[in-house]
């Protein structure tokens, strides 16, 4: 009757609160594990249900209005050019007079399981490898996990009887929620009515729970499904009656091992190694059809913070930054798909904030893609980079895949259409580009005190990451003239009286370092950028930024959004700053993770998924960094590029570097074993502390090398 199942950490905490809970999830459904030995509860949710809240509403009319906003942009009416946004949306709508949030992702009900035989000795632990929460006391084991193959939580309780009831999650619903309850003590289903308003609004949830007693105790099995349906058909998606939990674990593990499995760490640094597992952990079980959301795939409430969904100014970036890096780009595409039910409306919001084809994507998204959510002092209606640095995700999962129908059925059309809206909106006087309006997420210049700017540092990173792309996957596209125009065209960037790499290239804005957000390093969150590497000057200032932004954060003034730390530690990393790289690690592992191991947003605060994709991102950015694969088809690595002394030794299988090439190494101060595969012919070149080395992969065999270390190479 055993499972196998070995928990990642033990925890003694009894929680009543969802924030503290453990979790498991296929993605698609969710559980938050956690209570007593006198209760034990579940919350489940699903990563469809959203309650329809706020009627989604077109864009603002702006387009008509874009050159009066530049003039008073251009003559340092920065707020009040973001009040005229906002009074322009309240004449076209009155519905925009407050401020417009996408819809909640909530909580669908929670399963009270309340043992008939409570005790002491409790312990709670997670299993990563396998997806199942493990909750124990004197005599009695409850193992939980959301199945991916049958799609449903499973729970198996042994020691003792329970009984088991459903109801809503606490609280008060934004808008008021029927609830009916069918079935009996063995078998229930709770149906969800929304009451909204609107075409193409979500109608309700449904859950079906079933239990049955087993000689050793009790076997329970919930699902949750978006819409409404019969509750004899919730129930027949369940397991059946009898379902044997071995055989449901052993599908599960194998589905879930498969992915968790991609990437292994081992440093002396235990907590490290532990918060990189579970980060990962996090990732998988919440990416479905969908990416994670804020919380992932989980929520205990009618209200998260932001409304839960996906925040694109660094939010999800950040969640998904290591699916490529730790071997899983299936967790990718999902993505994709979301942008593709989003496409009217983000062709939409071009068409409506500025006149232009193309595509504009909001920095709030959720059950749909209209800019909605700004006011006159966030004044995000200014954000124009959001698809172009979603772009470089598209580009990443070909330089991760070399997924040649992925690059020419998505990747490229995606592309075209972001390259598309910014032909027609940068306006090149003189040969140079510029930007307006602009903003660079969610900073404002030390001197203006407004969101409102032009010519933010990130528009023409994330715009001459687009360009240079497409130019060098579709160079005879009848386009490739005007993209290569404007890629010549865009403005240089600009060094602050201080030596740091500016956040907006207008000299009238002074920079901010006591931000969260640091969206003018996003090259460095990725591959680099050829044009500051190619400056040592540029270069330079891109160091002496990351470290202005760092002695923000590690001082006391600092307590919010850890996923930005991970960020700025990911552009150390890429900068080869170990010391940074490690302080940045250090703050995160400190002070954003409870002893659920889910991370928090600020610390201690927040159930937040966002630093479960930072964390492991920036350890795997300080053992490897890799270049985009260019024309040529060389590979460019660096091994072990921002190695602190903390980790004199250690090991990691299964990064992927752009190419791909898998790689796995191990080090020691004296010698570096690495070893190189790529699923087709290649040439690379290896950069590691002591040197450097050119190589030549056969497709699909691993090849060897044994490298000198620091210690050897200084001996040398």
């Amino acid at each position: 009757m055993t499972s196998h199942v070995n928990p990642s950490f033990r925890s003694p905490t009894t929680t009543t609160d969802w924030e503290h809970a453990l979790i498991s999830g296929n993605g698609r459904q969710g559980a938050l594990c956690y209570g007593s030995p006198e209760a034990l509860l579940f919350t489940l949710a699903h990563e469809a249900v959203f309650q329809p809240v706020t009627e989604p509403l077109p864009a603002p009319a702006t387009a008509a209005a874009l050159p009066r906003l530049r003039a008073m942009l251009a003559a340092d009416r920065f707020a009040e050019a973001a009040h005229e946004v906002c009074d322009l949306a309240v004449a076209g709508d009155p519905g925009y007079a407050g401020t417009r949030w996408v819809d909640p992702l909530i909580g669908a009900a929670t399963l009270t399981v309340t043992p008939d035989r409570p005790g002491p000795g409790w312990s709670r632990g997670t299993d990563f490898h396998t997806g199942v929460v493990v909750q124990r006391w004197d005599g009695v084991t409850c193992e939980a996990f959301v199945s991916r193959p049958a799609d449903a939580l499973i729970v198996r309780i042994t020691g003792c009887g329970a009984t088991v009831r459903v109801a809503p999650v606490a609280g008060t619903p934004e808008r008021p929620v029927g609830f009916e309850l069918a079935g009996g003590d063995d078998q229930t289903v709770l149906t969800a009515r929304f009451r909204a308003g609107w075409p193409g609004a979500l109608d309700g949830y449904t859950v079906a729970c079933r239990s049955w007693r087993t000689p050793q105790g009790l076997i329970l099995v919930a699902r949750t499904a978006p819409g409404l349906c019969s509750p004899a058909a919730a129930l027949a998606a369940l397991p059946a009656p009898g379902a044997g939990f071995e055989a449901l674990l052993a599908a599960h593990a194998a589905a879930h091992g498969d992915l968790f499995g991609r990437a292994r760490l081992d440093l002396p640094d235990k907590r490290t190694t532990l918060l990189f597992d579970a980060g990962r952990y996090a990732v998988i079980s919440s990416t479905g059809t969908r990416p994670p959301t804020l919380q992932g795939v989980w929520s205990g409430t009618w209200s998260p913070p932001w409304r839960s969904a996906w925040t694109i100014d660094g939010n999800l970036q950040a969640a998904l930054l290591a699916v490529h890096t730790t071997g899983t780009p299936e967790l990718m595409p999902p993505l994709f798909d979301l942008i593709d039910e989003l496409r009217d409306d983000l062709r939409d919001n071009a068409r409506r904030l500025y006149g232009l084809p193309g595509l504009y994507v909001p920095a709030h998204l959720g059950t749909h893609g209209r800019q909605n959510h700004f006011g006159p002092l966030w004044c995000l209606t200014f954000w124009t980079a959001g698809a172009a640095w979603l772009g470089r995700l598209y580009l990443d999962h070909w330089q991760h895949t070399g997924d040649e129908a992925v690059l020419t059925g998505r990747i490229l059309p995606y592309l075209r259409e972001v390259a598309q809206f910014h032909l027609g909106f940068a306006e090149i006087t003189g040969g140079r580009a510029r930007f307006s309006p602009s903003y660079s997420p969610e900073n404002h210049p030390r001197n203006t005190g407004s969101q409102a700017t032009v010519d933010a540092t990130l528009d023409v990173q994330a715009v001459g990451d687009v360009l240079r792309a497409l130019l060098a996957l579709a160079p005879d596209d009848p386009d490739a003239g005007r993209w290569r125009e404007l890629l010549d065209a865009l403005p240089a960037y600009r060094i602050t009286p201080d030596g740091e790499l500016a956040e907006w290239l207008d000299p009238r804005f002074d920079d901010n370092h006591e931000h969260r957000h640091c969206s003018h390093l996003y090259p460095f969150y990725y591959a680099g950028d050829p044009v500051i590497e190619a400056d040592p000057a540029l270069r330079a200032a891109a160091v002496r930024a990351v470290r202005a932004r760092l002695r923000w954060w590690l001082s006391e003034a600092s307590d919010e959004m850890g996923y930005g730390l991970s960020l700025l530690g990911v552009a150390a990393a890429r900068l080869g700053l170990a010391a940074e790289a490690y302080a940045a690690l250090s703050r995160i592992a400190s002070a954003y993770w409870r002893d659920n191991l889910v991370p928090t947003h600020n610390r201690d605060h927040m159930f937040n998924v966002d630093l479960a994709g930072g964390f492991p991102a920036l350890v795997a950015a300080m053992l490897l960094a890799s270049g985009d694969v260019l024309a040529d088809g060389v590979a460019r690595l660096r091994l072990l590029p921002a190695l602190p002394p903390q980790w004199p030794v250690g090991g990691v299988r299964g990064l992927i570097a752009r190419g791909p090439v898998r790689v796995d190494l191990s080090w020691r101060p004296e010698r570096l074993e690495v070893t190189l595969t790529s699923p087709v012919p290649r040439r690379a070149v290896v950069v590691w502390p002591g040197g450097s080395v050119p190589v030549t992969l056969a497709a699909g065999v691993p090849h060897r090398l044994s490298l000198p270390g620091r210690e050897s190479a200084r001996s040398a």
